[in-house]
């Protein structure tokens, strides 16, 4: 399905902790705000292992991927290699400014001290 100008994909995930699963909706908005186009589950087609996939089952614009991801990150997945992220360094980051401020302003205090 190619998307008009006027249509916007939108992802949503919702954990479901009694099932153990992450459950996916896939919506297309367009023009009329009383209609959606909603994307029904996927079918599995066995072929030759050395056949030629054809098409992707899912392209997707990096802003939608990214939409997908922070949805998956909502509903608390992680991935699975690599340690913090791009929140946790920014933290990190102006923590590590506090700390300098703290320290210059004690050492420009101590200098003050001194004769």
């Amino acid at each position: 399905m190619m998307l008009r100008n006027d249509e916007r994909i939108v992802i949503r995930a919702e954990r479901q902790v009694f099932r153990n699963s992450v459950d996916v909706y896939v919506f297309v908005e367009g023009p009329d705000p009383e209609k959606i186009g909603i994307a029904q589950p996927l079918t599995i087609e066995t072929i030759d292992r050395f056949s030629s996939i054809g098409e992707p089952t899912m392209s997707l614009r990096p802003q939608i991927a990214q939409d997908l991801m922070d949805e998956l990150w909502r509903c608390g997945l992680r991935p699975t290699e690599g340690t913090g992220s791009a929140g946790s360094l920014a933290a990190t980051e102006r923590h590590l400014q506090d700390m300098r401020r703290i320290a210059f302003g004690t050492l420009e205090i101590d200098k003050e001290k001194k004769p």
